[in-house]
């Protein structure tokens, strides 16, 4: 279990731009449902960029014109027989707001205002859908999320993963066509922001520490790593002289069992112990991995260390389910028993 208001905070340290001043009267309302705390967030998200003035995106427009512009389209022009009224095809780019990103905004827009959020809500969307009328909307299935962000779109990011949120992990399409909200986002879309406001919790209020997401190289006798699979870490911490490799974890069951017996994850704690070897190159016994699960309302929970060839690998559980201070308390507790700071 996770309570929505911890959603919230769990995408401020994701997505800082939601400590600025404009978001802070939302970390003050009470949510029903994850859906009407991610379409808040959009909605004062989207007020802000407006201020500030959409992004726009030279977009290649077609159009059969009087007097040439760009370059001619001699097969569109045959074909639509543009000639037989003295124009031709031209094919132009023009800085437009009907840029990508906005295009996937107007998508959400349009389906929130389709669904199951409070009417309030619903009401203000409309408003600002007007300065988007300019921008055409994609099909739901089609969208490429894989976009680039940079100086000039970076406000866009924490927009457009709300809009990520929303239409893949939220809303879901009934048999007659309708849209639906989700009681809750599903494993995949919560193991992500999970994964990501750890990483951002350290690095945030632990400068002494270094928190990244780093590449774990393989310890091959002779260099040779050909077809090896990347081992990609979710958290790193490091100190001058200790690692601490963190594996964070959503599931819906933090164990599995079998025969009334409930065992670890044999793939994470494989995985784990595999990250903490191939780090610890010189068996200084300074390497230590822990698997971090959400924690559920599961019986048996993991709570355990382990010695295993010199290196110290351990399997927690991270309560969600309580006051934001609780949780902070447990991730610091974690640095302060490794890296024994005060």
């Amino acid at each position: 279990m996770i309570r929505i208001q911890n959603i919230y905070y769990m995408l401020s340290y994701a997505f800082q731009v939601l400590n600025e001043q404009g978001y802070k009267q939302v970390a003050t309302e009470e949510f029903d449902n994850v859906a009407e705390l991610c379409a808040a967030i959009l909605i004062k998200g989207l007020s802000l960029q407006i201020k500030r003035g959409l992004g726009k995106e030279y977009v290649v427009q077609s159009e059969p014109l009087s007097s040439l512009r760009g370059k001619i389209d001699i097969a569109a022009s045959i074909k639509q027989q543009s000639m037989l009224k003295k124009r031709l095809v031209c094919n132009f780019d023009e800085f437009s707001v009907n840029s990508y990103m906005n295009r996937i905004i107007r998508t959400t827009m349009d389906v929130l205002v389709k669904s199951g959020i409070s009417k309030d809500r619903k009401k203000q969307l409309r408003k600002l859908l007007i300065y988007f009328s300019e921008v055409e909307p994609l099909s739901r299935e089609s969208i490429n999320w894989k976009l680039q962000f940079n100086k000039n779109n970076q406000t866009y990011q924490m927009l457009i993963s709300i809009c990520y949120l929303i239409l893949k992990g939220l809303l879901q399409t009934t048999s007659d066509g309708s849209t639906k909200l989700m009681d809750f986002l599903d494993e995949q879309r919560m193991c992500r922001l999970y994964e990501k406001f750890i990483l951002e919790y350290y690095r945030k209020e632990h400068p002494e520490i270094r928190a990244s997401a780093s590449q774990i190289p393989w310890d091959t006798d002779d260099d040779y790593r050909e077809m090896l699979p990347v081992m990609q870490s979710d958290i790193m911490l490091k100190s001058v002289d200790k690692i601490l490799v963190i594996d964070a974890k959503y599931y819906a069951h933090t164990t599995q069992s079998q025969y009334n017996t409930n065992t670890l994850h044999s793939g994470n704690l494989y995985q784990i112990f595999t990250y903490v070897k191939n780090l610890d190159t010189s068996n200084s016994g300074n390497v230590a991995g822990m698997l971090l699960y959400a924690k559920t309302d599961e019986i048996v929970l993991p709570n355990n260390d382990y010695k295993m060839g010199g290196n110290q690998i351990s399997v927690k559980t991270l309560d969600l389910d309580c006051e934001f201070a609780e949780i902070k308390r447990q991730l610091d507790d974690i640095v302060q028993r490794y890296f024994d700071c005060s």
